[in-house]
This record gives C-alpha cells, sequence and structure tokens, in this order.
C-alpha cells in the first residue's frame, strides 16, 4: 500500500511529533475512510505489549483527520471525547488502523476505529466524537497590520 501526504489535504497540515514518534503513517485519506498504520516496535509498555494510550494516538489520528475532511478547509476538527476497548495484545508488527462515520453532523462527528494485527485480527476498536468550529477569523487590527505590511 503507497503511503499517503496528508498535506495534500487543504486545511490539514503537519500532523505533529506525538505522530512523528510513533510512526503513524497515512495510508488513504478521504471523507469516508481514513486509513493509517503504526509499527508496535517504539510503542510498547513494560510487558512488551502495544501501549493503549499509543492505541489511542493512532484511533485519534485517524478519526480527527477524517471529522477534518468532512468539515472541509474552513472549519477545524478537535477530539473532544474517545473511549477504546483493548481485545488482544500486539507484540510484534504493524497495526492498521481503520475509521469510518458513525455520525457527522454540522458540529459534532463521531467515528469507528478498528485496529488490526499482520493477521487481520482487532486489536482494538475506539469511538472518537469530535467538535467541529469554523476557523477564527483574523480581527480587525490583525488585518489593519497585514495590510500595512505590504
Amino acid at each position: 500500500m503507497q503511503s499517503f501526504d496528508p498535506n495534500a489535504i487543504a486545511g490539514i497540515g503537519p500532523l505533529g511529533p506525538a505522530v512523528e514518534r510513533t510512526g503513524i503513517e497515512i495510508r488513504q485519506a478521504d471523507p469516508e475512510r481514513v486509513v493509517g498504520s503504526m509499527p508496535v516496535a517504539g510503542n510498547t509498555q513494560s510487558y512488551g505489549m502495544l501501549h493503549g494510550g499509543v492505541s489511542c494516538v493512532l484511533a485519534e489520528t485517524l478519526g480527527t483527520m477524517a471529522a477534518a475532511l468532512h468539515a472541509g478547509p474552513q472549519r477545524r476538527a478537535v477530539g473532544v471525547e474517545i473511549n477504546a476497548t483493548h481485545h488482544r495484545p500486539a507484540l510484534v508488527g504493524t497495526i492498521t488502523g481503520t475509521a469510518t462515520p458513525v455520525h457527522r453532523g454540522d458540529t459534532l462527528a463521531t467515528y469507528r476505529i478498528v485496529l488490526t494485527d499482520d493477521d487481520g485480527r482487532t486489536v482494538c476498536t475506539a469511538r472518537l466524537t469530535c467538535l467541529i468550529r469554523d476557523l477564527p477569523r483574523p480581527s480587525t487590527a490583525a488585518r489593519e497590520d497585514e495590510i500595512s505590511a505590504r
């Protein structure tokens, strides 16, 4: 599967240091489905299993990206609630997550994110709800400063 450049999507910039540190790669992104993966190696807890918090980082990254695609370039999506059920440990390999919509409204969007191991077994199921807000408009003073700087 070819890696996807999230910067190619209008309104979605760099995904941030947590995404870089965990090794998350976005594979597919459209309003109906966002798919990404990350290695288990480097993302484990003291027992050598994939850390549950890192599973949530992957789930929230994919769900928030899906909500941002739904919201459009003039709006921002931010996670306000996440829950996750960890079904089985992951010890090696790659975890792949798929985010699909449960509800997409004007102000709230909810996604189901299923994380699977290399054998296709479900490792974790998460649900993420995002608040969708308009981007702040520049203040009058900021616009005047911008105009005078030209």
